[in-house]
């Protein structure tokens, strides 16, 4: 069993950076991939981006390719989300996800959830 807790989120305009942080429990961390999703008011759940249990595997959302970057400490039981050139789009409650196996960007694949943060950003 892993437990995630999101955190890191808040207000900022746009053009800003937020850097959002997911702090797991348990001893086996660098087995799970870790992927981050973002749902908006109205809105499915989206992929926003994923790395392997190693870290040494990325993957991307379009919409964020080039201004947000994924990482794992994995000493920490810690991913991040660093995100920068923030949109107005970009508003949203952004969760954590872990899952045992390969990256994937459905939401459905992962079994571990965070409880989200919020990420507004002003225009």
């Amino acid at each position: 069993q892993v437990q995630l807790v999101d955190s890191g989120g808040g207000l900022v305009q746009a053009g800003g950076s937020l850097r959002l942080s997911c702090a797991a429990s348990g001893r086996t961390f660098n087995y799970y991939t870790m992927g981050w999703f973002r749902q908006a008011p109205g809105k499915e759940r989206e992929f926003v981006a994923a790395i392997s249990g190693n870290g040494g595997n990325t993957d991307y959302a379009d919409s964020v390719k080039g201004r947000f970057t994924i990482s794992r400490e994995n000493a920490k039981n810690t991913v991040y989300l660093q995100m920068n050139s923030l949109k107005p789009e970009d508003t949203a409650v952004y969760y954590c996800a872990g899952r045992t196996g390969g990256m994937i960007i459905s939401r459905y694949g992962y079994v571990y959830w965070g409880q989200g943060t919020q990420v507004t950003v002003s225009s």
